[in-house]
C-alpha cells in the first residue's frame, strides 16, 4: 500500500513536469477555461443571478469549465499518447501497480484542478471582493470531480485510436458540458425536460457545490438565502449523492474501455 502510495505521487510530479514543459497542453489546461471565463463575465453587465451579481455567478460557476479542460481533455491526451507509445504497458509491468499509476495520474489532474481554483478565487477576491465560505466542501467536490471525468478520460481514451484524435474525441463532451452545465445560468432557466437533464449532468453538482460552498448561499433552489455550514454540507447532499452515482458509473466504463495497449485496427 505504502509503495504504490509513493508510485502514485511520482508519477503524480511526473505527469505536472510534462504539462508545464508542453506549451500547447499549458494552454489548452490552464490558460483556455480562464480565458473563456473572462468572455463569459463580459457578457454579464451588471444584472444578478440567483441573488449574486452575474459576474460573480458566473465566476463561481467556472470550476465545471476548468475539470472539463484541466481534468478530462488532459488525462484523455496523456492517456492516448502513453498507451501508443507503449508506456502504460511498461508501468504496468514495472513496480507501480495499475492502480497507482491510474492514482497518479487522477492526483496530478487534481493538483492542476486545485491550482486553477486557487487562481479563479484570487481573481475573484480581486475584482468582486468575495472569498470562499466553504473550503472542505469545495474540496470534497474537487475530489468527486476529478475522480468521476478522470474515470471517464480513461474511458474515451480507450475509444480514441491515438493522440492526434484525441481532440476529436473529447468535443462531444466538452460541448455538452459547455452547454448543459450551469456555469452562466441556473438550471431551471432551460426548458422541460432539458433542466432535468442539466441537473443530472456530471458538471452540473460540481458547479453546484463549487458555487454554494464559495458564496456560503443558497443556490441549489435559487433563493440565493445565505446557508449556515450544517445547512451547506446537507443542501450539497443531493448533489453529492449524483457525483457518487457518476462515479460508479464511469468506473465501469473504464473498466470495460480503459486499454493498456495500443489498439489494433
Amino acid at each position: 500500500m505504502r509503495t504504490d502510495v509513493l508510485h502514485a505521487v511520482r508519477l503524480a510530479k511526473l505527469d505536472l513536469t510534462l504539462v508545464f514543459r508542453n506549451t500547447t497542453a499549458l494552454f489548452t489546461v490552464l490558460l483556455l477555461p480562464l480565458m473563456m471565463a473572462w468572455l463569459f463575465t463580459q457578457t454579464q453587465g451588471t444584472a444578478t443571478i440567483e441573488g449574486a451579481p452575474a459576474a460573480l455567478y458566473v465566476l463561481t460557476g467556472v470550476p465545471g469549465l476548468i475539470v472539463g479542460f484541466a481534468v478530462f481533455i488532459n488525462l484523455v491526451n496523456s492517456f492516448t499518447a502513453r498507451r501508443e507509445e507503449l508506456v502504460l504497458k511498461r508501468l504496468r509491468g514495472g513496480q507501480p501497480s495499475a492502480a497507482a499509476v491510474m492514482a497518479g495520474s487522477a492526483l496530478g489532474a487534481l493538483a492542476l484542478f486545485l491550482g486553477q481554483v486557487v487562481l479563479l478565487g484570487i481573481w475573484i477576491r480581486r475584482a468582486e471582493g468575495a472569498t470562499p465560505v466553504n473550503v472542505p466542501l469545495m474540496l470534497l467536490a474537487a475530489i468527486l470531480g476529478v475522480a468521476v471525468f478522470g474515470l471517464l478520460a480513461a474511458a474515451f481514451s480507450g475509444l480514441t485510436p491515438n493522440a492526434e484524435m484525441a481532440q476529436i474525441t473529447v468535443l462531444p463532451v466538452i460541448l455538452v458540458m459547455m452547454v448543459g452545465s450551469p456555469v452562466a445560468f441556473p438550471t431551471n432557466a432551460l426548458p422541460g425536460a432539458l433542466g432535468t437533464i442539466s441537473g443530472l449532468l456530471p458538471v452540473t453538482p460540481i458547479v453546484k457545490i463549487m458555487r454554494s460552498a464559495f458564496l456560503g448561499a443558497d443556490h441549489y433552489t435559487g433563493t440565493g438565502r445565505a446557508l449556515s455550514a450544517l445547512e451547506q454540507w446537507t443542501g450539497a447532499l443531493p448533489s453529492l449523492g449524483i457525483l457518487a452515482g457518476w462515479v460508479v458509473v464511469t468506473a465501469l466504463l473504464a473498466r470495460w474501455l480503459f486499454r493498456w495497449e495500443p489498439r489494433h485496427g
